[in-house]
């Protein structure tokens, strides 16, 4: 199966800007990666995606100049949206990547998944369903969604995910050892892994 991943980078972090100061993106903040090397949150994100996701989107906003450079070095289709709202940009990405067999959804500001964690999470996607990892009993990212959810995904509006979307299928819990799956830089301190 030929998944699509899609890398959501379209929000304002509104968060970490009232801590780290307004001109600060959490997405360009260096942090080390799983590898040791010090890179910006959304490059390691980009890293941590297996080779065998050809296939790549980012949405983002235009002024994010280095965002869209880091995400073309990384082989991305480029999405640029005004609209930080995570329906908004799903159902843009979607519709923009034309026919896919499913599509991985990948959050920018979570830059400690480990790469076979997502490999374990698109091989748990069975046709007609959506693929979730699951670590200490709670729902994680990225997830994987078939393309029966095709439709759905590109109805979503506003600031709304694609939860809704569980009811509809069959959903596969990924169980997990990998904390980097709930782990988002939503804070400065977030910068620094530190799983319990």
């Amino acid at each position: 199966m030929t998944l699509t991943a899609i890398v959501l980078a379209a929000g304002q972090g509104s968060r970490f800007r009232a801590e780290a100061g307004v001109d600060q993106d959490k997405l360009l903040a260096d942090c080390v990666g799983l590898d040791g090397v010090i890179r910006p949150v959304i490059e390691q994100v980009l890293v941590n995606l297996p080779s065998r996701v050809v296939k790549r989107w980012l949405v983002t906003s235009p002024e994010r100049t280095q965002v869209i450079r880091l995400a073309e070095a990384y082989g991305c289709e480029v999405l640029l949206l005004r609209s930080a709202g995570m329906g908004d940009s799903l159902a843009a990405a979607v519709a923009a990547s034309g026919l896919a067999d499913g599509w991985l959804v990948v959050l920018g500001d979570m830059p400690f998944i480990q790469s076979l964690s997502i490999e374990q999470v698109i091989d748990g996607l069975e046709e007609g369903g959506i693929s979730v990892p699951v670590q200490d009993g709670q729902y994680g990212h990225p997830v994987a969604f078939d393309r029966a959810s095709g439709p759905g995904l590109m109805a979503l509006t506003g600031d709304r995910g694609a939860k809704p979307l569980f009811a509809q299928a069959v959903v596969r819990e990924v169980q997990l050892n990998d904390p980097g799956v709930l782990w988002d830089v939503d804070l400065p301190k977030s910068l620094n892994f530190t799983p319990d």
